[in-house]
């Protein structure tokens, strides 16, 4: 009977080992785990959109470019999705969060920013892309929350993008046409 014991837990023990090794592919994932996924490669999932025969448009699970440096095969969890205020159905990947204030907040909030290294990771890039240190922005967040990633952009000295002539509100500016270059 001991004999048989032996060869049965190998096997075992070599199913799991096969499954241990097993690569995390994006396009293999659900859709409802995408989102905030890394694979085996180090690339970021990310969810898309994609066009049927048919013309209807179905949610897809793709690799981006996006490489996290120390992370790898790795699904966000349930806990950090809620704490920072992520959504799993997030087509893409985009900053334009980073402006909203209230997302900003449960993102610099600790159960999110000393939590979950995954999303930070992303959000830290993100917001170095537009120029501002997530470090500064949480840290405006904390001390000034009506402080907003706008007003980091503009007080890094970086130049704001162009504005429509018919634009209004608080960023609205009115400035000369160039002239023109006969």
């Amino acid at each position: 009977m001991a004999s048989l014991k032996f060869p049965i837990f190998l096997f075992v023990s070599s199913l799991s080992l096969h499954a241990s090794m097993a690569e995390m592919i994006c396009e293999d994932l659900p859709k409802d785990v995408c989102a905030f996924s890394i694979a085996s490669s180090g690339k970021r999932c990310v969810l898309e959109t994609a066009a049927e025969k048919d013309g209807d448009a179905e949610h897809q699970c793709r690799t981006s470019e996006v490489v996290v440096e120390r992370m790898a095969d790795y699904i966000e969890s349930d806990e950090c999705v809620a704490a920072c205020g992520v959504n799993r159905n997030s087509i893409g990947i985009s900053s334009d969060s980073l402006l909203d204030q209230q997302f900003t907040a449960k993102l610099c909030a600790p159960a999110c920013y000393q939590n979950c290294p995954n999303v930070i990771d992303l959000y830290f890039n993100l917001a170095a892309g537009e120029g501002v240190f997530l470090p500064d922005l949480c840290k405006a967040q904390w001390s000034n929350p009506r402080r907003s990633m706008v007003d980091l952009i503009l007080s890094s000295g970086a130049a704001p993008g162009p504005v429509s002539s018919q634009a209004t509100g608080l960023f609205a500016v009115e400035a000369p046409a160039p002239a023109p270059m006969w």
